[in-house]
């Protein structure tokens, strides 16, 4: 991969915070279901956003 440009680190790092911001969000959502499926899409949900974010991450 080329070099990024530290215009383009900032945008990703932004996109990372804003991903770990959601993960954590979905995750609260989640601790306070009751409904088991609802949970569980608000966990996988949350999982998928944390993936997203360590993938972001290792572009950097």
């Amino acid at each position: 991969m080329n070099q990024l440009s530290q215009v383009e680190i900032n945008a990703i790092r932004e996109v990372v915070t804003s991903h770990q911001t959601i993960a954590s969000k979905l995750s609260e959502y989640a601790s306070s279901c009751t409904d088991a499926n609802i949970k569980q899409a608000f966990q996988k949900a949350s999982q998928d956003a944390n993936k997203s974010a360590q993938t972001l991450i290792g572009m950097l």
